[in-house]
């Protein structure tokens, strides 16, 4: 059992105070700090971490966050919110005065400040200022400039205990305090909702609390144009780069409460500032975010760019070039392999896709082999860490994250590599490129020099990406580029009835499944309930499929499940297996709804650059230190310390969605199919899920909900204008 109090305090923040004895460093841009600390009871200096717009020595630091230990500073306390105070002492006041943080006043003149006023120094300078020309040397322009100098830093702690005080925490009071100066307190009174627009890190929702917290009214037009743009937003989660105008008014009317008329008005005024933007799909008035239009656009503009022109190579004989290869790899080629060889030796854009056996892999590989033979500079990347590995072994070439490929900047998420300054390769081969969204696809043509080739690789009859878009499909649905459709199965694929079953569900077939007692690597276990579903599902994962084919329960069998929530969803029965695999116990902590123990397996849900993690990346617990308020967790033999404040970027990954699954490979997965998530049963997901299987797939279940998801529609539509534009 838990010790109530003990779960209570580690939710709650620490406190700490002190006087800043040293900045040890402080960036004026962000705010970000590291400061010494003199505080009571402490024999030695503490080191604060955090955000503040300024700071001295002598100033009086408070503080809320969590402790942390640093591999390479020690311990360390990292903020949450700081609040910096005047000093409070003689020594402190005068330490303050002459660090320079107020102008006209240096060393020298703070110890003749102090000297003539004392403790009473900071009331001189506010409210008689003349009584500063009693010190000598202090005549009437420094008089002036002290004055000037010591109503901007009260200007600037006015507007930190503001923001404070209406719940933002440090970090982004310095965004906002940086991006709006001294007018920042009147344009958060006056409009919060600029906030979610104009700051990183800041939406709608955080925007409406401050909002409700200041007054403004629920039916208010400043709440309902911000609302227009947070119900794009949550359309684009859902894939959409717009919506049909209609839709836009229903969804914002459901989000926000408020009536219609007042919706329409708001998206007018949002559509006259260009804050929106109005186009058709298909003939539809629709509405889009301008940030998600205007990338679709340059996709276009980026797409027309680079088909233009020849191959950055010489034109050389592909009908040697072939059977060169084949000798070279050991390898016997379809002729539809040799068909797409040598349309990739002529294009400059190019997409191969196909399902699982087609030979993607072999025909990349040829390709690569042929190029790389005369000196052609390749580049090859994928969306997800996992997906770049699996590119990298079967290739034997480094494979990078597209987010690592193109250098992302971790301070403010900026990508180095642009138009200015473009990838240096002859070829660039993108992987899974089914999982790439719109914004990302956008960042990753740009940096493409004008000279380079491109051959885009993945699986249309997948799930979309993510994010907003489908990229993929609409170069292959608008014809602008060609396309290899490889659909031969090879014979060695075809004895696996993972692949055979893929592709039947993809053709809109129910799959064949073994006869009892028949050996395979697909299988349909029968359950009715979802309670003998879930039940299923862990018996299968704890006991029955490590006996019979010699497995770890842990590490080589994953769980994908067609949603999140419900008895048989990735929440549930990643409580179920944690119980049955690794139980929590005394040493185990709970954090964001999750009880995390040593051996749990993890996964990490949004990329985390200075951490070198990534969403999707899949790991172990090693260590849980309660002193320290630390979890270490190791991926792929990269080691990861998360203070427990930042426990909201793990999850438990005993099961996990087939959403969250995309460019991974398993060597066996269970997916428990019911009619629980009729909403989800669709053919691409489930095709998607079995793909992600190497040696073994079990489906336990409802028939019924397999033939509803097999039967099914593929997809719902996303709006998207991009194959619209794309098209000759």
């Amino acid at each position: 059992m838990y010790d109530l109090t003990v779960l209570l305090r580690q939710n709650q923040p620490d406190r700490l105070a002190g006087l800043v004895e040293r900045v040890t460093f402080h960036n004026a841009d962000s705010g970000f700090c590291v400061l010494r600390l003199k505080v009571k009871g402490e024999r030695e200096l503490i080191t604060l971490v955090g955000h503040t717009p300024t700071v001295a020595p002598g100033e009086y630091a408070s503080a809320s966050g969590t402790w942390v230990t640093d591999r390479e500073h020690g311990r360390q306390f990292k903020a949450v919110f700081v609040r910096i105070s005047p000093p409070n002492t003689l020594n402190g006041i005068e330490r303050y005065l002459g660090s320079g943080m107020v102008k006209g006043i240096g060393p020298v003149y703070a110890g003749r400040l102090v000297k003539a006023f004392g403790a009473a120094v900071f009331d001189i300078i506010e409210q008689t200022p003349e009584r500063l020309r009693e010190v000598e040397g202090i005549g009437a322009i420094r008089a002036r400039k002290i004055t000037s100098g010591w109503a901007d830093q009260k200007i600037i702690r006015e507007i930190m205990v503001f923001l404070h005080g209406n719940g933002v925490s440090t970090s982004r009071a310095v965004r906002i305090f940086k991006t709006y100066g001294q007018a920042a307190i009147a344009i958060v009174t006056e409009n919060p909702y600029r906030l979610a627009r104009d700051i990183r890190g800041i939406g709608f929702l955080s925007a409406d609390t401050i909002a409700q917290k200041i007054g403004i009214a629920h039916d208010s037009p400043l709440r309902a144009r911000a609302g227009v743009s947070y119900a794009l937003s949550e359309a684009a989660g859902e894939g959409h780069c717009g919506l049909p105008r209609s839709q836009l008014v229903s969804l914002a009317v459901k989000l926000l409460e408020i009536p219609q008329p007042i919706v329409e008005d708001a998206i007018d005024q949002e559509l006259a500032e260009e804050i929106v933007i109005a186009d058709t799909v298909d003939g539809v008035p629709s509405v889009f975010l301008a940030q998600l239009y205007n990338a679709e656009r340059s996709i276009v503009s980026q797409v027309q760019r680079l088909e233009s022109g020849s191959p950055p190579w010489t034109a050389f004989d592909a009908d040697k070039a072939i059977p060169w290869v084949e000798q070279k790899l050991a390898i016997q080629l379809a002729d539809s392999q040799k068909q797409a060889i040598r349309l990739a030796l002529s294009s400059k854009l190019l997409v191969i896709t196909g399902g699982p056996g087609v030979g993607k892999t072999t025909l990349v590989n040829s390709i690569l082999t042929i190029l790389r033979a005369k000196q052609v500079k390749a580049l090859l990347c994928a969306p997800t860490g996992r997906a770049a590995k699996r590119l990298s072994e079967s290739t034997g070439l480094e494979a990078k994250t597209i987010h690592r490929l193109l250098e992302v900047n971790p301070a403010n998420g900026q990508f180095k590599r642009n138009e200015e300054s473009p990838l240096e390769c002859d070829l660039l081969v993108a992987d899974e490129c089914s999982m790439v969204d719109v914004p990302l696809a956008n960042q990753l043509l740009k940096a493409v020099a004008s000279t380079t080739a491109v051959i885009f690789v993945g699986d249309v009859d997948q799930l979309p990406s993510v994010g907003p878009g489908q990229v993929l499909a609409d170069l292959i649905e608008s014809g602008a580029v060609p396309v290899v459709r490889l659909t031969e199965v090879f014979r060695q694929a075809a004895t696996s009835r993972i692949v055979r079953s893929a592709h039947q569900i993809n053709q809109g077939l129910f799959p064949s499944l073994p006869e009892k007692g028949e050996e395979s690597d697909f299988y349909f276990v029968p359950a009715d309930e979802p309670e003998a579903i879930a039940q299923t599902v862990v018996d299968l994962v704890k006991t029955r499929l490590p006996r019979k084919f010699q497995l770890d329960p842990v590490r080589d069998i994953q769980v994908l499940c067609p949603m999140n929530r419900s008895l048989t969803g990735a929440r549930g029965i990643n409580q179920m297996l944690q119980e049955a695999l690794n139980p929590p116990g005394e040493h185990s902590i709970e954090k964001f709804g999750y009880r995390f123990s040593v051996a749990d397996k993890v996964m990490q849900i949004e990329n985390n650059y200075d951490k070198d993690v990534y969403n999707g990346d899949i790991g172990f617990v090693t260590h849980i230190d309660a002193e320290e308020q630390e979890l270490t967790a190791t991926f792929d033999e990269h080691i990861v310390t998360y203070a427990f404040g930042e426990l909201d970027e793990l999850v438990l990954c005993y099961a996990t969605t087939i959403h969250k699954s995309q460019g991974s490979e398993y060597p066996v997965v269970v997916i428990p199919v019911s009619t629980q998530h009729y909403m989800m049963l669709k053919r691409n997901l489930i095709y998607t899920g079995i793909t992600r299987g190497k040696r073994l797939v079990v489906l336990v279940g409802q028939k019924r909900a397999l033939a509803i998801a097999v039967k099914g529609k593929q997809t719902e539509r996303r709006w998207s204008k991009l194959a619209e534009w794309l098209s000759p």
